[in-house]
């Protein structure tokens, strides 16, 4: 059987999931038809119901959980890896709600992220993850939520940080920062789901066993990205919560259910998960 597997070209996901797409490890009997994309175009992919099986920010899974179910392996969440909100100059956060922020999509965690700090910011724009940076260095917002490994570049270029919105989030909820997972089609047989959760967890259990083997695709996928801040992105997203996001990971997915949809129901919760 082929199913198709939607994630994003970053160092995390390419690092986690080289071993299926070299077949480093047993696929099962199953076989993936690989797209690579830009995190808000998965998101878009998902809420229409498309791939099979694919990353998706949580915040958008909020949004399309009676169609899919979130995989134990694979998610991206943890402690101070959290957005930022960044500018050419500081501003005092009253000043916010004035500002034209650049946002990489309305339907990140990301973005969740910044309404829950400001929910009086009305003003953005959508771009591109990777191109928030040189827009707010041009001054075509005034603000900029960078995710991924902007937040290892910004000082670089001269810009500065407003607010970690990471940090934020942990301080108010007392939970990790739960910015996307890999979610599969709930019409998929429970084998099959069951299968797919099995080679996720054994691709990143490879991929910590031999953390060179990926090197030239993930390199091939990060496009101009420096070594040092691609290993620097790998570190820091690929963690524990990553094989298996375990309790405390979904407590955290719980919590921002609740946030975003107060009136979901206990039972809903409990089966967002396979197993």
């Amino acid at each position: 059987m082929t199913l198709s597997f939607s994630f994003s070209p970053c160092p995390n996901d390419t690092f986690m999931f080289e071993p299926i797409v070299n077949k480093k490890i047993d696929l099962r009997g199953l076989a993936f038809d690989i797209s690579l994309h830009d995190v808000e175009h998965l998101n878009k992919t998902a809420l229409n119901h498309l791939p099979d099986i694919t990353k998706i920010s949580f915040n958008a899974y909020t949004k399309v959980f009676d169609r899919y179910q979130l995989l134990n392996s694979g998610s991206a969440l943890g402690n101070n890896c959290g957005p930022l909100l960044i500018a050419k100059k500081q501003y005092k956060l009253e000043e916010l709600s004035s500002l034209t922020i650049g946002v990489p999509g309305y339907n990140t965690t990301a973005f969740l992220l910044l309404k829950y700090a400001f929910p009086d910011t009305t003003k953005f724009k959508e771009f591109v993850f990777s191109d928030i940076e040189l827009a707010v260095q041009n001054e075509e917002i005034d603000a900029g939520l960078i995710i991924h490994e902007n937040r290892f570049t910004y000082a670089q270029k001269g810009l500065v940080k407003i607010m970690d919105l990471g940090e934020n989030w942990e301080t108010k909820t007392g939970s990790p920062i739960p910015l996307g997972g890999i979610a599969i089609k709930r019409s998929l047989s429970e084998d099959i789901r069951n299968k797919v959760n099995e080679v996720l967890y054994d691709s990143i259990k490879y991929a910590f066993e031999h953390p060179d083997s990926g090197n030239s695709f993930i390199a091939l996928h990060a496009q101009e990205m420096d070594n040092q801040v691609m290993q620097a992105h790998i570190n820091l997203y690929v963690n524990q919560y990553s094989q298996n996001i375990g309790n405390n990971g979904k407590n955290a997915i719980h919590t921002l259910f609740k946030i975003v949809n107060p009136a979901i129901q206990e039972a809903q919760l409990k089966n967002l998960f396979v197993r």
